[in-house]
């Protein structure tokens, strides 16, 4: 079925075409159509927000397709944010299970599914079945540790050229060396990519111009280039 967005509602969790190596994805046939049956899907366009940072955890979401930003804002208005989240990922399970408010804001970057899970239902879930409650309990971890990396990037590494630097290199994770360049579809503004890398709009605008001076990146509109990888790894490391 048809959004108005465009894409396709994937309703039921059994023949979804996208499931990979995901907290509640690839699960034995059994748990899926007992998660497809707690588990309530929807559309969302983009700005849309699923939950907000200081909300009580009511529940989680599955991203099944588009991306969303997570963001965190300071009593000052200073917003950081912290991930960019992609289809697969598990929204807000750290207060669903803690039965703590949200830590961060979530707001779609660009239209996808959202699927819902509430609380009480992720809970009997977890506790019917060990093998997923292990799954979270991993995801939960990794979790942390990307939150460790995070505050390392901002707090131990004083360039902004280098942040910038490192999250061109997150972006290209995962797609391979034996490419000359790297081409990546831009989601993000300069304002959003500032507040991943707390530095200021016009501080991005002129990285941008001098990497792509220094032939390092190329961009036009949402593409970007990644020209030179190893040279990025060199000032992250440097």
């Amino acid at each position: 079925m048809k959004s108005p967005y465009g894409l396709n509602v994937l309703d039921n969790c059994t023949t979804c075409p996208v499931r990979e190596q995901h907290v509640f994805c690839n699960l034995p046939p059994s748990l899926v159509q007992r998660l497809n049956a707690i588990t309530s899907p929807a559309i969302y366009p983009r700005a849309a927000v699923l939950f907000l940072e200081g909300q009580l955890g009511r529940g989680t979401f599955v991203l099944c397709t588009g991306k969303a930003k997570l963001s965190t804002t300071s009593r000052e208005g200073k917003t950081i944010i912290t991930k960019i989240a992609e289809h697969g990922e598990v929204l807000g399970l750290s207060a669903t299970i803690s039965n703590h408010p949200y830590e961060v804001t979530a707001e779609m970057i660009e239209p996808g599914q959202a699927n819902f899970i509430a609380s009480d239902a992720l809970l009997q879930f977890l506790y019917d079945y060990g093998e997923v409650a292990i799954r979270v309990a991993r995801q939960l971890s990794r979790n942390y540790h990307a939150a460790h990396e995070e505050i390392r990037t901002l707090g131990l590494t004083t360039s902004p050229a280098q942040r910038f630097a490192k999250v061109l290199l997150g972006w290209s994770a995962g797609r391979g060396d034996s490419i000359p360049s790297l081409h990546l579809h831009l989601v993000l503004t300069h304002e959003e990519i500032a507040e991943m890398i707390g530095t200021t709009r016009e501080t991005v605008s002129r990285l941008f111009a001098t990497f792509k001076k220094r032939q390092l990146i190329q961009s036009k509109g949402s593409s970007l280039v990644i020209l030179n990888k190893s040279a990025l790894e060199g000032m992250v490391q440097a």
